[in-house]
């Protein structure tokens, strides 16, 4: 969601599949309790405090600047979201994923992810993770957190995203590989407390002694 222009109120929003399904039943049904706000595009560099013209000027550029329309990739979309810390906070939370990058083999490899949070937060309400690509693998939450439910449509739809919840950590679980082609993606953990945000590269590798249809033993841990 993006505002197309900071001196109205017009609002640019692009619906998930589940959101037009709701949309068309109604406006009971369809029902914005939550929204994030971000600043991904302001480059805080442009801030100027020796303009010759004054205090009133030293953010001039930064008010300036053109601001972006509603973006459906997870990668670009609410990386730097708004916040607020509690008072006298000195040190921003910073998410800690281990391991920070992941190579599996396709058919059924597992790896389990934990999470903590440096500087602290997010002990109460956990994480939410995201796939971005969910050919690649499946993945299951500690059945903590805020919730524990996976959304099989996120954002970007022709990619197949999901989403889970979890405390401290989750399990990815590889799926055979569609067109025994290796997969790279990528899967983004944010603070539900703090707004952090960390990716995890996540690589899926051919097993050429793996087809679709006709997966070997092997593959499966038999």
């Amino acid at each position: 969601m993006g505002y197309l222009d900071n001196s109205s109120i017009t609002v640019d929003a692009i619906l998930t599949k589940k959101g037009r399904e709701l949309l068309a039943k109604g406006r009971d049904f369809f029902v914005i309790s939550q929204f994030a706000l971000a600043d991904d595009e302001i480059d805080y560099e442009l801030w100027n405090p020796a303009h010759p013209l004054g205090s009133d000027y030293y953010g001039i550029i930064i008010e300036n600047m053109p601001i972006v329309e509603a973006v459906t990739d997870e990668s670009y979309n609410l990386k730097y979201k708004l916040l607020t810390l509690p008072k006298n906070t000195i040190r921003i939370p910073i998410i800690i994923p281990n391991p920070t990058s992941i190579t599996l083999e396709e058919g059924g490899n597992q790896q389990t992810v934990t999470i903590t949070t440096k500087n602290g937060g997010n002990n109460t309400l956990g994480y939410t993770v995201t796939l971005l690509n969910s050919d690649a693998a499946s993945i299951v939450g500690d059945g903590q957190g805020i919730a524990n439910n996976t959304d099989p449509v996120g954002a970007n739809e022709d990619r197949r995203s999901i989403t889970v919840s979890c405390n401290s950590q989750f399990t990815i679980t590889t799926k055979v590989l569609a067109d025994n082609v290796d997969i790279s993606t990528k899967l983004i953990v944010v603070g539900n407390e703090t707004g952090g945000r960390e990716e995890i590269e996540l690589t899926v590798t051919n097993n050429p002694d793996i087809s679709v249809g006709n997966t070997t033993n092997s593959a499966l841990g038999i």
